[in-house]
């Protein structure tokens, strides 16, 4: 009797197991197959890139984006150099505002299967309007106080007049519809920021 049933009792372990491995088994040969069927899905998503640009909105965005880094720039350097609270806020909100079209501008950038661009690029060549110098900036970074204040209205209402320019040409010459967009954004704000600006130097 012991006998008996110590036969049945490993007959039905090694049943189980099989069928344990059997599912194992099974799974096993699915998972690998639906993984790479997700994989071969993201990778063909993501080269599908959009087609509905030319070369002007492309330029507009590659050359945007340090144009928008070098105003951040600038605008990080008011609080430890002005005590002016009008050109303070004014920076502030220059930053707040650029900011996030500088990541609208890489996004847009990459839905093209174009690179993202980087600060850096701004110093690839003098095609940009209303670019500062790395000397103005260096000027810019040694003054303090009115002499500060009056630099940088100065040097952000050339950099705004660049801006427009560019945007300008992009309302134009563009075919992308968030290209455009931006560009007219750009040209409402940056227009208003360059009188609120030039009040304010025409007061120092």
């Amino acid at each position: 009797m012991f006998i008996t049933r110590t036969r049945v009792t490993l007959a039905v372990t090694a049943v189980a197991t099989v069928a344990l491995a059997g599912c194992g088994g099974d799974n096993g040969d699915a998972m690998p197959g639906m993984e790479h069927g997700t994989s071969s899905m993201a990778a063909t998503s993501s080269t599908q890139a959009r087609i509905d640009f030319n070369d002007t909105d492309v330029s507009f965005l590659q050359m945007m984006y340090p144009h928008h880094a070098q105003a951040v720039d600038m605008a990080k350097l008011a609080p430890s150099r002005s005590r002016n609270q009008q050109l303070l806020a004014l920076a502030a909100a220059i930053e707040q505002a650029q900011a996030p079209e500088m990541q609208r501008i890489t996004t847009l950038l990459q839905s093209f299967g174009k690179p993202a661009p980087t600060a850096g690029d701004g110093h690839m060549g003098h095609s940009m309007p209303g670019m500062m110098s790395a000397e103005q900036m260096s000027a810019l970074q040694g003054a303090t106080g009115p002499d500060f204040d009056r630099q940088w209205l100065t040097m952000m209402i050339e950099h705004h007049s660049g801006a427009i320019a560019m945007a300008e040409t992009e309302s134009t010459g563009g075919t992308n519809t968030d290209a455009q967009a931006l560009a007219r954004a750009i040209v409402a704000n940056q227009q208003a920021e360059i009188e609120q600006m030039r009040t304010m130097l025409g007061n120092s």
